[in-house]
């Protein structure tokens, strides 16, 4: 496996192929994807973070990532994510998982499992929206 640069529109055709439970991605600060010799194998989507109160301007999240199934792929690009976000010269990357996921990709590569967090929907009375993913609450990582 081979990490290279992907473009968003790249990333997003992967996502929408093999992720298990979110859509695309509007905007990034970077990805990365790993490829065997034939074809992509994964990507990962870097980006602000979502949490307003997280975004300090040296913290970025991992707001997607997703292989096609390749051993310890999610592992190659968690690893890549955190080497190039401080390369850019951030001091934080973080993530969330569904409580029913095992993190052990992101173990593998180093990162610290914070805590239960979020949930719920993002809709409100006076601000209807349509729920396309999941809403339970989630487990917080982040490697530093």
């Amino acid at each position: 496996m081979v990490i290279y640069p992907c473009r968003l529109d790249d990333a997003n055709l992967f996502i929408i192929q093999y992720h298990r439970h979110h859509g695309t991605v509007q905007g990034c600060k970077f990805c990365l994807s790993i490829s065997d010799d034939e074809k992509v194998r994964g990507v990962v989507v870097v980006g602000r973070p979502v949490a307003r109160m997280l975004d300090d301007g040296l913290t970025l999240e991992v707001t997607r990532c997703c292989t096609d199934g390749v051993k310890n792929g999610c592992s190659m690009l968690y690893s890549a994510a955190w080497r190039a976000t401080r390369a850019l010269g951030y001091k934080k990357l973080v993530t969330y998982t569904l409580n029913d996921e095992s993190g052990v990709s992101l173990s593998a590569a180093g990162w610290k499992k914070i805590g239960e967090c979020g949930g719920g929907s993002w809709g409100r009375k006076d601000r209807p929206r349509i729920d396309k993913h999941p809403l339970q609450k989630k487990i917080k990582w982040e490697i530093s």
